[in-house]
């Protein structure tokens, strides 16, 4: 992403320009995924054009009051607080990027705060929620097959939705029991299966993906077909997964695959599992993301006391 708006080694001529700049740092230097960029980009054009209505073009004319400017509207146009948290950090990194290379002559975002960023708890099924959703699935068949195999990897390995659908035969190494995975940013990370999960890929691996494809070609050579031999969707497999929440009795609004993935890093954290590790399964880039399980358990050991103790209320606390 280049842009004549940037002097040829020297500071950016205008706002476009800084923005080009960033945007190319981001994706070449610092790894940053596809979507992160194009989030970015929109986030960041959007204040340009603030400062543009406002008479500042070039990185050197930014001042606090820009900023500042900037803030308040976000807030006027009625932005959740969280989108208006996402655009200031985006910000945050522009600035500090061009200020790192002294494109600068003060620093614009001194003493201006971000909206509080009121976390959600991610939502969490019950173990035995979860074994009703794997026992609603009809395993005689090869979809079937391939249902469980799904289900078990997403809640044993812990993997995103998009890493699932994606994930190539080449990715499954049954006999170290691993399976390697292309997260976020293209980095790869690699996941331990555990002994269900293991027996339900190898049993859809020798009898129900064979069946599925027949005698056609198998040029994807991914790990999940869907009834067409193409790989299996996001969209399908999130059909899939409520469908089979109404036949295990299950609110539908409760479960997708991220409920899952969630289900798998709070189970774990319980059965005592390090943060570390939970973070190193999951792809995370942060452990301050993986510490929101640290909530989610504590949650739970409440509702626990509430259930089961003789001095509870006999029912779980409202959130």
């Amino acid at each position: 992403m280049t842009s004549h708006n940037t002097a040829w080694g020297g500071r950016p001529l205008d706002l476009d320009g800084l923005r080009d700049r960033y945007l190319n740092h981001a994706r070449l230097e610092r790894g940053l995924a596809k979507k992160t960029i194009e989030a970015y980009a929109r986030d960041l054009l959007r204040f340009i054009r603030y400062a543009e209505a406002v008479g500042i073009t070039q990185p050197k004319g930014l001042t606090r009051g820009c900023v500042l400017g900037f803030v308040d509207q976000l807030a006027d146009e009625g932005l959740a607080a969280s989108s208006r948290a996402r655009i200031l950090s985006a910000l945050r990194r522009m600035i500090a990027f061009a200020a790192s290379r002294e494109w600068l002559d003060a620093d614009p975002l001194e003493g201006v705060s971000g909206p509080r960023r009121v976390r959600s708890l991610p939502r969490v099924l019950r173990t035995d929620e979860t074994e009703a959703l794997l026992a609603a699935v009809d395993t005689s068949t090869p979809l079937g097959l391939r249902d469980r195999a799904m289900i078990e990897l997403l809640y044993g390995s812990g993997l995103r939705v998009s890493e699932l659908v994606s994930l190539p035969l080449s990715g499954f190494d049954s006999r170290a029991g691993l399976i390697r995975v292309i997260g976020k940013g293209d980095k790869e990370r690699v996941v331990p299966v555990g002994e269900s999960t293991l027996e339900a890929l190898a049993e859809y691996l020798r009898e129900g993906r064979p069946r599925l494809l027949g005698k056609q070609p198998d040029p994807s050579r991914a790990m999940f077909l869907s009834r067409r031999c193409s790989p299996m969707t996001r969209q399908n497999f999130f059909l899939l997964l409520r469908s089979l929440a109404r036949k295990a009795g299950i609110p539908q609004d409760r479960v997708s695959p991220h409920v899952l993935r969630h289900a798998f890093a709070t189970d774990l954290l319980e059965g005592g599992a390090d943060l570390r590790s939970i973070q190193a399964m999951l792809g995370h880039s942060d452990v301050s993301t993986t510490q929101v399980y640290t909530h989610v358990s504590r949650g739970r050991l409440r509702d626990t006391v509430e259930e089961r103790h003789p001095r509870g209320a006999g029912k779980p606390s409202k959130p």
